[in-house]
């Protein structure tokens, strides 16, 4: 029997280059780079990984929206 776990970049390779576009785009943005500056203290201890960075941004983004 075939496990049905198998990664989401290897089942769907589109997607995958999709974020990858849309992390740089969202990178790239005045948000994002004032948002990176305003935690720059707080993340000490954080990954500074892009797509974790990123991630968080629009976490803590979506989150203040729904508030």
């Amino acid at each position: 029997m075939e496990s049905s776990a198998t990664p989401a970049s290897a089942q769907f390779p589109q997607d995958s280059q999709i974020w990858d576009s849309l992390k740089q785009a969202i990178a790239t943005s005045s948000g994002f780079q004032r948002w990176q500056m305003e935690h720059r203290v707080i993340d000490q201890s954080q990954d500074y990984n892009l797509d974790n960075r990123v991630r968080r941004y629009l976490r803590e983004t979506l989150e203040t929206l729904a508030y």
